[in-house]
């Protein structure tokens, strides 16, 4: 049989899957090696939950990959059915019939990659050509569908994903990205109209797109993997199992109601976490980091949590949302740290801090003067500073003439351990307003104050509290929930923190690990 060469030489180098460069950081290619990562952790569920049953011995599972790009969760699925099922069907070109006709579905996202697709399952653009190792299907397509979805449009946006009019209403010539699995009120009847009825998907898995321009502000974007974990949860498969952006760890954007209700799903049992996303995407920085899970459907239970850094792994069983939580605690070495805080029941810091444009500027604002002027008011601003009236300053006029603290409203570093975090804290002086390029932390009553909460911003313990509350640059007040209120009268150490919460050796060299040390400015302390 031809096909025989596609299976037999598939362990040879360099697999042309590794090859592929991506098209933007927004439709990601999945390597090979994380795509069998996840059919592995998918496939141990299963045997868990089916006394010790190989996935790839079941000749009625059904898997959907619901955002093919590649194609290579569907040709590793094919692979390991056809080595699993070989006792089963011992022919091999009708056991590779039986699996790509019966056991194998994808959903195109683009016309390219369903083509794409094709060619990596059927070793073929055409299901039915001549080439391919399929010889069952009547259609072009076989069982990796696509055809072009439109918007549906509604005051400038688009009713189902969100994005902009103004960018992807673009005529007939250039792909919509109006994705079929997400453009549709009815999941289960949409499934019926691509591949017929009686259609139900034992696993479900895949590699979503991440975000789409929304027509904000420059290259403002928003996201819609949630929505594709949202559909694929309605289709109610046994095993769910999507690699995503982290960023929903913290909401935010859009994804506040879907962190609630993915934290407190039970039926998430497992959770694969890569603060650094080059740690499973070679070469794809994406903020935050990325994620996989596997949402179990009949087997609610604690989680079992995985995290990756530098090549090191912790993997602990624990609730994706602690007791008394409201967020989650990323890293399995930090719950215990937080947990000896929260027993103090201290206010939160983030009540000290203000919410962007503190004084109504923003970043761009370019109306100031250079020189000062009777009864002007310092401006600063992202590498510049200049002098503005008080008439321009839109909210928080009270603050201009007290003590205060600065601190950037953005810092990003592309590393998965030894963080600043933030940017460094520092003074405002009286008479001095900011743009929204710095947070207002205060006003407090003394510059002997003000020293004293830099400090704290610059101790390790601070700055890791606010690390598992920051899965991207962004900084605003909601990143400093966990940390708790100090008495600034005093000045704060890490030794005077340790000591007061009790941190163990043990905790306290991952939090050495997790955060580099910060000095101060010299601003007189």
């Amino acid at each position: 049989m031809n096909g025989q060469a596609s299976f037999t030489l598939r362990g040879r180098n360099p697999d042309v899957l590794t090859c592929i460069s991506n098209l933007s950081n927004d439709e990601v290619f999945t390597p090979p090696e994380l795509a069998n990562r996840m059919l592995d952790t998918v496939a141990e569920a299963w045997a868990a939950s089916h006394n010790g049953a190989n996935l790839w011995a079941d000749k009625t599972i059904r898997f959907l990959d619901p955002c093919t790009k590649s194609g290579v969760f569907l040709r590793e699925i094919t692979s390991r059915l056809t080595k699993g099922l070989a006792n089963e069907i011992p022919d091999l070109e009708k056991r590779v019939n039986h699996i790509l006709t019966r056991q194998v579905f994808g959903i195109g996202i683009t016309n390219l990659t369903s083509l794409l697709a094709r060619r990596s399952v059927y070793c073929s653009k055409h299901a039915n050509g001549s080439h391919s190792i399929a010889k069952g299907f009547d259609s072009e397509a076989g069982n990796i569908w696509f055809e072009r979805t439109e918007h549906t449009w509604a005051n400038g946006k688009c009713t189902f994903c969100g994005t902009s009019q103004a960018v992807l209403d673009r005529g007939e010539t250039l792909e919509t990205h109006a994705y079929a699995f997400i453009h549709t009120d009815n999941i289960k009847t949409r499934i019926t109209e691509l591949f017929g009825g009686n259609m139900q998907f034992d696993v479900i898995i895949g590699n979503p797109p991440y975000q789409l321009n929304d027509g904000g502000h420059g290259a403002s974007a928003a996201p819609i993997y949630q929505l594709f974990v949202e559909q694929a949860k309605k289709l109610e498969p046994r095993y769910l199992s999507l690699v995503i952006p982290a960023r929903w760890f913290s909401g935010g954007k859009g994804l506040d109601d879907f962190r609630k209700e993915m934290l407190n799903d039970s039926r998430i049992r497992k959770l694969v976490d890569y603060p650094d996303s080059t740690e499973c995407f070679p070469g794809i920085d994406l903020s935050g980091g990325v994620c996989y899970f596997v949402w179990d459907r009949d087997n609610a239970g604690t989680c079992e949590i995985t995290t990756y850094i530098e090549g090191q792994v912790s993997i602990v069983n624990r609730p994706l949302l602690e007791k008394g939580f409201d967020s989650f605690v990323r890293y399995n070495d930090a719950v215990s740290i937080v947990h000896k805080i929260r027993t103090k029941m201290e206010r939160s810091f983030s009540e000290m801090v203000s919410a962007r444009k503190p004084f109504g500027f923003s970043t761009d604002f370019s109306n100031f003067e250079q020189k000062e002027f009777p009864g002007s008011v310092r401006f600063i601003g992202y590498n510049k500073s200049g002098f503005v009236s008080r008439s321009q300053i839109q909210q928080n006029a009270a603050w201009v003439d007290k003590i205060k603290v600065y601190i950037s409203m953005a810092y990003g570093e592309r590393i998965a351990s030894s963080y600043w975090v933030l940017g460094k804290p520092f003074l405002g002086e009286r008479g001095t307003c900011c743009s929204e390029t710095y947070l207002v932390i205060g006003p407090v009553s003394s510059k002997k104050e003000a020293t004293n909460v830099m400090s704290y911003i610059r101790c390790r313990l601070f700055r890791f509290l606010v690390l598992l509350n920051k899965p991207t640059q962004h900084a605003t007040s909601k990143v400093y929930a966990l940390v708790p209120m100090q008495d600034f009268s005093e000045p704060w150490t890490d030794e005077k923190l340790r000591k007061k919460y009790n941190i163990t050796d043990e905790e306290w060299a991952f939090i050495e690990k997790m955060i580099r040390p910060m000095e101060p400015n010299g601003e007189g302390e």
